[in-house]
């Protein structure tokens, strides 16, 4: 299990650590402007403080933004906007566990990573730690 965490760890640093992969040149989804920090200290993030436990914070980016601890001092924050389906045709994707859900056609896609089965992964947003504070911004 812990060679799976560390893989998915591994690869969510990869993607997080690239400006040319296809999340963010994704032509279904506007590039909104993102600049949150979430201070997990306050009720609201506390989920936030155990690996595995995502939160989607509406209202930001294109449909919400979904944030999840993947590792110590690791998070991957990823737009909640269904990645493959046109813009505004589908609800925020929902959560479930460890993956999020479209709403428009079912795929599901890895917190961890952002990836599914269809062309386009979710859309990724950068992310830093500093102390109980997270930065969520691109």
């Amino acid at each position: 299990m812990k060679k799976i965490l560390f893989i998915a760890v591994f690869i969510s640093v990869l993607f997080s650590c690239s400006d040319s992969s296809n999340s963010n040149k994704n032509p279904n989804i506007a590039n909104y402007r993102v600049s949150l920090s979430l201070n997990t200290s306050l009720p609201l993030y506390n989920k936030l403080l155990y690996i595995s436990n995502p939160i989607l914070i509406p209202n930001e980016g294109a449909q919400g933004v979904i944030v999840m601890k993947v590792g110590e001092g690791m998070y991957t924050a990823f737009d909640a906007a269904c990645p493959n389906q046109p813009a505004n045709s589908c609800a925020a994707m929902s959560l479930d566990g460890i993956n999020a859900v479209c709403s428009c056609d079912k795929s599901t896609y890895s917190l961890f990573t952002g990836l599914g089965d269809k062309e386009y992964p979710m859309k990724q947003y950068r992310t830093e730690v500093n102390g109980s504070t997270i930065r969520v911004y691109n």
